[in-house]
């Protein structure tokens, strides 16, 4: 799935292969046919270079918040991430990766998914299918809530289906939402 960037697109390769605590430089240069000073001088380590590669492939998914209302293009971000073969892969072998921006901090994944939100929020005010309030503001508590859906959702099937939740996550920001 090259997405325009072959050192990113050999991170990509790589961790899905063996997870990212088994990747290095070394492999994602020799997979990306570059020498690993190219790779060093842009990341100083794995981990940089996958917060770069989550980032790449979170906000392509998240792109949908251009086009569509705010609730639709949220529960089919879910939807996505949830089958997102590096989520799974990252979720099923290094979570542990995703601890520090769930806990503490705002990754560059979470400015620009919230940028993308945000803009669909004002957009949807504009249009008066959204109620009025601070765009920002929403989009944290969108996002926020989208998360722990993602996250969290696994932990309520059976008897609950994914689709069951996704249309609980649709009610909630529907609710949220709207004027």
């Amino acid at each position: 799935m090259g997405n325009g960037d072959p050192v990113l697109d050999a991170a990509r390769e790589m961790v899905l292969a063996v997870g990212v605590r088994r990747t290095t430089l070394t492999d994602v240069a020799r997979r990306a046919g570059l020498s690993r000073m190219t790779i060093y001088r842009r990341w100083p380590d794995v981990r940089g270079l996958v917060a770069d590669l989550m980032t790449r492939e979170w906000v392509l998914v998240a792109s949908r918040f251009a086009a569509e209302d705010p609730v639709t293009a949220a529960v089919g971000v879910v939807r996505e991430l949830r089958d997102h073969p590096l989520w799974r892969k990252i979720v099923e072998v290094d979570p542990e990766l995703l601890l520090p921006y769930l806990l503490h901090r705002r990754g560059s994944s979470h400015e620009a998914m919230l940028a993308l939100v945000e803009s669909a929020i004002a957009r949807g005010q504009t249009l008066g299918t959204v109620r009025p309030g601070d765009p920002g503001t929403l989009a944290g508590s969108v996002l926020l809530t989208a998360q722990s859906f993602l996250l969290s959702g696994p932990t309520m099937l059976g008897p609950l289906t994914q689709d069951d939740l996704d249309a609980e996550l649709a009610t909630l920001l529907e609710r949220y939402l709207r004027p």
